[in-house]
């Protein structure tokens, strides 16, 4: 299996469970590793294969349009609009929230989910 992926793509979103988290959108990083088919290798065909350009704009396009409590399922949320929406065969989300806690870099989710 192959993969495309998109590292470090920025999305805002409505996410946390405070209350002062729910005031403002906040802006999350995401890295997206997408299995393709290697016979989609093969070929110098866009549509032969996932268009990351497309995959970039439906995630954000998404998380703008809807609001969640916790990362997990919004990475769960990312991975379903990825299997279904572009075909892949298996995705890796990673969702990061920068600068939420003092003194941490960073916090966030990693899951990996395969189309059945």
């Amino acid at each position: 299996m192959d993969k495309i992926f998109l590292h470090g793509m920025k999305a805002d979103t409505l996410i946390g469970v405070y209350d002062w988290e729910r005031e403002h959108r906040q802006t999350l990083v995401i890295d997206l590793d997408i299995g393709i088919a290697e016979k989609q290798a093969l070929s110098d065909d866009i549509a032969d294969t996932v268009h990351y350009g497309e995959v970039c704009e439906a995630v954000r396009s998404s998380l703008r349009n809807q609001d969640f409590l916790l990362l997990e399922m919004l990475a769960e949320h990312i991975a379903a609009l990825v299997l279904n929406d572009f075909k892949a065969l298996w995705v890796r989300v990673k969702v990061v929230k920068p600068g939420i806690l003092p003194d941490v870099k960073e916090v966030g989710v990693e899951i990996e989910r395969s189309a059945d």
